[in-house]
């Protein structure tokens, strides 16, 4: 696995909000790996309610 750093180019104004988002002792890096993790637990949450509103399911018959 690599260890290279990549840069990500922000707005001063989005630079401050991630600043003010992070944690004392918390990297950067730490606090992008939490915000990703949201968002996908948010898809994924999202994709299940529209399966759930848009399909049709059989009960499943106790054994």
């Amino acid at each position: 696995m690599s260890n290279a750093e990549k840069r990500i180019p922000v707005t001063e104004e989005r630079w401050k909000e991630l600043h003010d988002l992070k944690g004392p002792g918390q990297t950067f890096d730490e606090l992008i790996e939490e915000l990703v993790e949201e968002r996908k637990k948010e898809r994924l949450f999202r994709d299940m309610n529209q399966i759930r509103e848009e399909s049709e399911f059989e009960p499943l018959d106790e054994v």
